[in-house]
C-alpha cells in the first residue's frame, strides 16, 4: 500500500492523460488511454490502419474488413517514475458472423489506482483505506456498406470508483456510472486510379472515429458533472513497400477533444452542442492548436504462409505546448507465429528539451493475441500473421 495523497493522484492523472488548454479538462480521462501496445508503438497511431481487434478502441470500422476470429490482452504499469500502483488491463475480442453480414466487437478496460488512505481535515491520522479505479465495457458492431466502405458502432458502460464514502461534508460515494458510443466510418478502396501513379488499391486506408459520444458524468450531483472525453479522430494509413516478405506501412492521426468552453458559470456545453461549438468558441489557430498529431511506421519481415514473422515499430507524438506540450517517441516490436502473437511498446520523452523524466517516460505495453479463422490475415495486403 502506499500512503499518498489525493492531491499526488489527481496531478499524476492530469499530466497523464488531460491537456491542460482552454477547453479545460474532462471526466474519466481514461477513455483517451492509447490501450494496445502495436498502436502504442506506432506514435500512438491506428484509426487509419485499424485492422486487428484493438480497432475497436481506434476505429471499429476496420473490423468490417475482417473475418475470423481474435482475441487479445494488454498490461502496463502505467506511470512507471510515480512507483505507485497504477496499472490498466485491457481485453479485446471480435467474431465475424456471417449471417450478421459483419462482426461483433467487445472490449473490457481497467485502469488501477491503487489503494490509499482516508485522512480527516482535522487529523492527519489514518481512518481508513480505499480502492480507486475506472472500467469501461465496450460492445460493437462493424459491417461493409460496400467493398470500400466500412461503418463501425460502439455502446460503452463507464464506471468510476474514486472513493467509496463521502468527504467530509460532501453528499455521494465518489462512484459514477454512465454511457456512451462510437460512431466510425473506414475507406479502403479495391481500386483507386491516380495518374502517373497508376492503381493504388488496397495500398491505403482513411478513417475516422467519433468516440465518447454521451452525457456527462458526476460524482456528487448534476450540478458537478463533468463531460466525458467526447473525440474526433482521423487517420491515414499507406502501404509504402511490399514484397513476398517486406511490408513498410505509414500511419498518422490528427485528434481533437470535442468538450467546449465553460461558460461563467462554470459549466460545458453538452456532447450534442459541444461536436459542434468546440470548432468555433475560439480563434482558428487555438483550436488548431488543439489537434494532437500522431505517427509512425511499421515493418513487417517474413510469410504469411510460412507462419512466422515479426516486426519493428517507431512512432512520434506530438501536443502543442500551450495545450498539454506531451512529446515523446515510441519504440516497439512484435512476433507471430500461426494464431499466435506478442507484442511490447515502449514511450521515451528524454530527447526533448523540457520533458526528461516525464512521468511518461519508459512505460511499456505488452499485448498477447490469438487469432483464428480462414481470412484473419486479409488486412490492406499487410502480412500481419493473424
Amino acid at each position: 500500500m502506499k500512503k499518498i495523497s489525493m492531491l499526488l493522484f489527481v496531478c499524476a492523472l492530469i499530466m497523464s492523460f488531460n491537456k491542460i488548454s482552454a477547453q479545460g479538462e474532462a471526466a474519466v480521462p481514461f477513455l483517451l488511454l492509447a490501450p494496445d501496445s502495436r498502436a502504442g508503438g506506432i506514435g500512438e497511431s491506428g484509426s487509419g490502419l485499424a485492422d486487428n481487434s484493438a480497432a475497436i478502441f481506434w476505429n471499429p470500422a476496420g473490423i468490417a474488413f475482417l473475418t475470423g476470429s481474435e482475441f487479445s490482452f494488454t498490461h502496463s504499469n502505467w506511470l512507471p517514475a510515480f512507483n505507485l500502483d497504477l496499472f490498466y488491463d485491457y481485453a479485446t475480442y471480435r467474431q465475424y458472423i456471417e449471417d450478421l453480414n459483419g462482426s461483433v466487437t467487445a472490449s473490457v478496460t481497467y485502469m488501477n489506482f491503487g489503494e490509499f488512505v482516508r485522512t480527516s481535515s482535522n487529523s492527519p491520522d489514518p481512518i481508513g483505506t480505499f480502492k480507486s479505479f475506472d472500467a469501461a465495457l465496450t460492445l460493437g458492431y462493424a459491417t461493409k456498406l460496400s467493398n470500400s466502405w466500412g461503418l463501425g458502432l460502439n455502446f460503452r458502460l463507464i464506471h468510476s470508483r474514486l472513493a467509496d464514502k463521502p468527504t467530509e461534508a460532501e453528499q455521494g460515494k465518489g462512484v459514477a456510472t454512465s454511457v456512451s458510443f462510437d460512431v466510425a466510418a473506414m475507406w479502403r478502396p479495391e481500386h483507386f486510379e491516380v495518374p502517373l501513379l497508376g492503381d493504388l488499391g488496397n495500398q491505403f486506408s482513411l478513417g475516422m472515429n467519433l468516440s465518447n459520444l454521451g452525457p456527462k458524468i458526476y460524482y456528487i450531483d448534476q450540478a458537478q458533472a463533468d463531460p466525458i472525453p467526447t473525440n474526433l479522430r482521423v487517420g491515414l494509413a499507406a502501404r509504402i513497400f511490399q514484397d513476398e516478405f517486406n511490408s513498410l506501412t505509414y500511419t498518422v492521426d490528427f485528434s481533437k477533444l470535442l468538450i467546449g468552453v465553460a461558460d461563467s458559470t462554470g459549466k460545458r456545453p453538452d456532447f450534442y452542442k459541444a461536436i459542434f461549438t468546440s470548432w468555433t468558441d475560439r480563434s482558428f489557430s487555438e483550436v488548431m492548436k488543439d489537434v494532437v498529431t500522431s505517427m509512425g511506421l511499421e515493418y513487417w519481415y517474413g510469410n504469411v504462409a510460412e507462419g512466422f514473422q515479426f516486426a519493428l515499430r517507431a512512432g512520434f507524438f506530438y501536443e502543442d505546448p500551450d495545450h498539454g506540450n506531451r512529446k515523446f517517441v515510441t519504440l516497439g516490436a512484435g512476433i507471430r507465429y500461426e494464431l499466435y502473437g506478442f507484442d511490447f511498446s515502449y514511450i521515451t520523452t528524454d530527447i526533448f528539451k523540457g520533458t526528461e523524466n516525464h512521468p511518461l517516460s519508459n512505460t511499456l505495453r505488452f499485448t498477447l493475441s490469438i487469432g483464428w479463422g480462414s481470412q484473419t490475415r486479409t488486412t490492406l495486403g499487410f502480412p500481419r500473421g493473424i
